[in-house]
């Protein structure tokens, strides 16, 4: 897959998942504010329910303790149409004055609430009862004291309760409702926001397709004249009739500029080439252990300049079936970044690791300044430098740690970092011991020199 597809389509998901992700906490909130209210509603008016009948049961028992020659049929006055209604009225000592009992079921369980009542006058609570079967009843009741003192028992009560597990059952199950009804639309809502995120990325891969293909054609279109004026610089450089200091000087600077130039152009149409699947293995068996050897003789000089240590371990010989102009390129690219990031006196060392089935390994390690963990991710990113200011003196474009990445990439391989602030940075390639011709953006007469 190419890289802007990897790029846009990570951006869709991400979007995809953020938008999801927002939907959920929108969605958590609306069914918490929803439960809530509806728990509200139903509490208050059983509240006011409780609190009414409080009252008129303690009057009633007023007015019976002021005319106790009445006899009233309890079924009249204290009875309510609503059976889950009940009332218990108790003297001073806890003698049982007047009821409208509340269910067998739920009954001993009201009296030890009531036998441990606590509350002040006028609050309403919920109580929950669990059985044996372990179904929930919830109880709702009150408190309210009778006024006045009769037959020398000060302190008459009366508590009033309801049954209202049915109540609370049906908000429950209208909650559940809810939360189903809010997936299912959150699943739609998040088809709908992949579908819509995707269409907001087409713009943004034309454009960025738009950039790819012009970096494709400035870098090849600037090569010729880059070539010309590197040249012409040489050609100044070794020309005796100038001798002016200053302007050998100012040659030499061309042509050191020129250079980084060259090699960011070649850079730009290796990654361009990369993001258009461009780049095609030539696949031939080698011996890894002297690639690496080679191409760390090349870079010697390079740190001699700096007073570096540059070694060589564990190069044993190791035959691979890979593209070895590739790979080559992929070792110089790690060896000049360890150079590049260690300081004077340090330590530079390429090593072979021990290989596993169908597997190589090789590592490229410096005793340089070391990247931080935030940054550690963000190297293969391109133009990304940890230090920027550092780069620009050392020639660097950001550039060449992600073509590393995208050349093990095309082997099918791994490249992992480990480091230390201030200790160093051990670049760990793992690769294929053997490619295999399918699969691997090959063509046809690509496949064929290769087998030979």
């Amino acid at each position: 897959m190419a890289i802007s597809e990897n790029l846009f389509g990570r951006g869709r998901r991400r979007l995809t998942m953020l938008y999801s992700l927002v939907m959920i906490i929108f969605l958590a909130v609306i069914l918490f504010v929803t439960h809530r209210s509806m728990e509200w509603s139903i509490a208050s008016e059983q509240a006011r329910e409780l609190l009414d009948t409080a009252a008129n049961v303690s009057d009633a028992q007023n007015y019976m303790n002021q005319h106790p020659e009445l006899v009233i049929d309890d079924s009249v006055v204290y009875k309510s149409t609503n059976d889950r209604l009940f009332f218990y009225v108790f003297d001073g000592k806890g003698q049982l004055l007047n009821f409208s009992r509340a269910s067998f079921r739920i009954e001993p369980f009201i009296l030890d609430v009531m036998q441990d009542w606590n509350l002040p006058e006028g609050e309403v609570s919920v109580f929950t009862k669990t059985g044996e079967n372990g179904h929930k009843s919830k109880i709702m009741m009150t408190a309210k004291e009778v006024t006045g003192t009769w037959n020398g028992t000060p302190g008459q009560r009366v508590y009033v309760g309801k049954d209202v597990t049915a109540m609370y059952n049906g908000m429950e199950k209208a909650t559940y409702a809810l939360a189903i009804l809010g997936v299912l639309a959150l699943l739609i809502a998040t088809a709908v926001g992949h579908i819509l995120s995707g269409r907001a990325m087409v713009p943004l891969k034309a454009a960025y397709e738009k950039q790819r293909q012009f970096a494709a054609d400035a870098s090849h279109e600037l090569r010729t004249p880059l070539a010309v004026v590197m040249a012409s610089a040489e050609l100044l450089q070794n020309d005796p009739s100038i001798q002016s200091p200053f302007l050998k000087q100012v040659i030499e600077d061309v042509r050191d500029e020129v250079k980084k130039m060259t090699k960011l152009v070649s850079d730009l149409l290796v990654v361009a080439r990369s993001d258009n699947k461009a780049l095609k293995l030539k696949p031939q068996k080698f011996d890894l252990a002297g690639l690496i050897e080679q191409t760390s003789r090349l870079m010697q000089p390079l740190a001699d300049q700096k007073h570096i240590t540059l070694n060589t371990y564990n190069l044993e010989k190791t035959e691979i079936q890979a593209d070895e102009q590739k790979i080559r390129q992929l070792v110089l690219i790690l060896v000049d970044n360890a150079v590049k990031y260690t300081p004077e006196e340090g330590t530079v060392t390429v090593s072979l690791l021990k290989a596993e089935k169908g597997r190589v390994k090789f590592a490229v390690a410096d005793t340089g300044i070391g990247i931080a963990p935030e940054d550690q991710e963000k190297v293969f990113d391109r133009f990304y430098r940890v230090d920027k200011a550092r780069s620009r003196e050392m020639g660097g474009n950001g550039l060449g740690l992600a073509i590393a990445q995208e050349i093990v990439n095309l082997h099918k391989g791994h490249i992992r970092i480990e480091s230390t602030l201030g200790k160093g940075t051990t670049f760990i390639v793992e690769l294929r011991s053997r490619l295999n011709m399918k699969g691997w953006g090959l063509t046809r007469q690509e496949e064929k020199p290769a087998e030979a």
